[in-house]
Order: structure tokens, then C-alpha cells, then sequence
């Protein structure tokens, strides 16, 4: 595949798995791991607040996750590991605003963005629903087999 090409339907999808797959796993460690390191060092529960406190850290992780890897470098650690890149339409970088808006969107509408995808298929830029709302595209970063082409 040649360097810039329009990333697939695969390719993306394959690219989420592997980042719910670290927010899973990563929000299961927020959300547990202070409150039992609290109760190793106090020797009792830890208070509401604190408990509270990493709750909303777990659950703000994921738009937080989302915005700060689109904004700051095009890249989740999906996106990363499968040689994909979100870039804005005319090819710049993704804005601050952008970002925060496709993330939300995203995790709100959840369903809605996976059946969005299916505009990949059709696309001559195989951009999703969501791409086209948010004047994005998704392209390969990498040339095929690591070499220039």
C-alpha cells in the first residue's frame, strides 16, 4: 500500500479492538488499584471523595485518551501499531475542537459511529460517517513492508 493511502474498514477496526483493549484494562486499573493501595497504607477503606475522585478519572479517560492521541499526534496506540493516522481532510493535523468532538461523539454514540464505518466501504476516500461530520480522513502513515516506496 502506498504512504497516505486512505486506511481501510480492517485496518481501523483492528486498530479500536486494540485500544478498548487498553482502556479496559487501564480504567480497571484506576479504578481499583488506588482504593486498595489506600487500604494497604491506612489500614481502612478509602473515603468517599478518594473513591469518587478515581472514579471520574476512569471515566474521563477514554475521551481523554481519544482527544489527546487524535490532537497531539494523529495517533492512538492502535492506530499506532496498525500504521494509521486521523488527519484532517485537507491533509493538516486534527484541531483541539476536532478531537474532542469525533472522541465524544464516539464513546456517546457508540453504536451509531460502528455502522458509520460501513461508509468506508463505499467512499472514494473511504471516509466514515463520522469522517465526513468531522472533516476527517484516516490514512496509512507507513509503506508497506516498513520501506519507501
Amino acid at each position: 500500500m502506498p504512504r497516505n493511502a486512505y486506511a481501510g474498514l480492517i485496518s481501523r477496526l483492528a486498530a479500536l479492538v486494540i485500544d478498548v483493549a487498553l482502556l479496559t484494562v487501564t480504567a480497571l486499573a484506576i479504578s481499583t488499584l488506588p482504593s486498595l493501595a489506600w487500604e494497604q497504607v491506612f489500614l481502612r477503606p478509602a473515603p468517599g471523595w478518594f473513591t469518587t475522585g478515581i472514579a471520574v478519572a476512569a471515566g474521563l479517560l477514554p475521551l481523554s485518551y481519544f482527544t489527546a492521541s487524535w490532537w497531539l499526534s494523529g495517533q492512538t496506540v492502535g492506530d499506532l501499531l496498525f500504521g494509521i493516522a486521523v488527519r484532517h481532510r485537507d491533509g493538516g493535523d486534527v484541531t483541539f475542537p476536532q478531537s474532542v468532538a469525533r472522541a465524544a461523539v464516539g464513546l456517546l454514540f457508540a453504536p451509531l459511529w460502528m455502522i458509520g464505518l460501513l461508509g468506508v466501504l463505499w467512499d472514494e476516500r473511504r471516509r466514515a460517517w463520522h469522517d465526513r461530520l468531522f472533516r476527517t480522513v484516516v490514512r496509512y502513515t507507513a509503506p508497506a513492508h516498513g520501506r519507501e516506496a
